[in-house]
């Protein structure tokens, strides 16, 4: 009597099985647990943001395939890309959408990790390292903004390299490298390229294995009471329940992606002239607007220093503190707690409405 031949599923299972720690994955995602509670709906931001992350690879590297980065080609090249490669309009606006959506998904899981109070101990690292990633992000969408070497990204590369001279004792020499020189020129625009293609790159790759990494070891937050309420903890499997919403949110997340690209697509304006005037109302991108708008505010002298330089001070005194947000409140004191959620108010008040008038100024 004949058998009928081995399932190639299954012969492909054993022979991973006999070769790597297969069962052992399944284990571990079998009895993998996220915590249910009144924030729960914000751990998936978290994964919005890595999932738009992967789309900004996927169609930077098909726009790779047809970019010229220098300053003679890099104009036309877009064009081109634009214009006659089939859908390249597509994966560049959904490029260009994608990184906009990123940062604002990585903005809003920053913010409800905080006010959930999740850098407490032992997740220290977890907090410090997600802020480290959103810079990175930032120095994406900063170096990404000049390779279409346009006038609205070259002079708004200027005003903002100018910014980051303005910063005391290193300023200057940070500016000088990223530029390439006194100015911006042909030659920033390689340095912005490899920064965006290969340095950014390789950062965040490093610190997403090792965002993960935390929240794998010490698992996600629990909600607040659970230690003193024990019968009222909830958990959902990871796989498949937290999984499966977790990709369905990401085909919600990719259809408005998809409506935005078509029906926004990202123009490409007139070629950048370094010799021509700058145009009225060159803003930076609206990630940048807060600290743009409030560097207006200043005034041009307070006492010794410039008012930029003051500002500046200012920006980077918050930006500490923000970091060491979980040694400040480790939960033993309400009112230390109290003080930290407030400031944390005020710090998104102070971004949002900085961020609108920058818009509309």
């Amino acid at each position: 009597m004949s058998t009928s031949p081995e399932n190639p599923e299954h012969a492909l299972l054993a022979w991973a099985k006999d070769r790597y720690p297969v069962g052992k994955f399944a284990e571990w995602a079998k009895h993998k647990t996220v915590p249910i509670g009144p924030g729960s709906f914000w751990y998936y931001f978290g994964g919005i943001t890595l999932f738009l992350f992967l789309i900004q690879v996927g169609t930077g590297i098909l726009l790779m395939f047809y970019y010229k980065g220098s300053s003679d080609t890099a104009f036309e090249s877009v064009r081109f890309i634009s214009a006659k490669v089939p859908f390249g309009w597509l994966i560049r606006s959904v490029h260009a959408w994608s990184a906009n959506l990123m940062i604002l998904s990585a903005f809003i899981h920053m913010f409800s990790v905080f006010f959930l109070r999740a850098y407490r101990k032992p997740r220290e690292l977890t907090w410090v390292s997600g802020i480290a990633l959103l810079g990175i992000l930032f120095g994406f969408g900063f170096s990404g903004y000049l390779l279409p070497w346009n006038e609205l990204a070259f002079f708004a590369t200027k005003v903002g390299t100018n910014i980051i001279g303005v910063i005391p004792y290193v300023g200057d020499p940070i500016m000088y490298v990223l530029r390439g020189g006194e100015e911006v020129t042909g030659a920033t625009l390689p340095r912005f390229f490899a920064l965006h293609v290969a340095l950014f790159p390789a950062l965040l790759t490093v610190l997403v294995g090792g965002h993960l990494f935390f929240i794998q070891v010490q698992g996600m937050h629990e909600p607040e009471g659970w230690k003193a309420h024990p019968e009222q903890r909830k958990t959902m499997p990871f796989f498949p329940h937290f999984f499966m919403r977790e990709l369905l949110l990401w085909l919600i997340v990719l259809n408005i992606l998809a409506v935005l690209a078509v029906f926004f697509p990202a123009e490409l304006g007139i070629e950048a002239d370094a010799f021509a005037p700058a145009p009225a109302g060159i803003k930076p991108e609206w990630y940048f607007l807060a600290t743009f708008e409030f560097l207006k505010y200043m005034p041009a002298h307070v006492g010794p220093m410039e008012g930029e330089e003051l500002g500046l001070l200012v920006i980077s005194l918050g930006f500490i503190g923000w970091c060491l947000v979980p040694w400040i409140d480790r939960g033993r004191s309400r009112l230390v707690t109290a003080i930290v959620m407030v400031a944390g108010v005020a710090i998104l008040v102070f971004l949002s409405v900085m961020t609108y008038l920058g818009h509309v100024a």
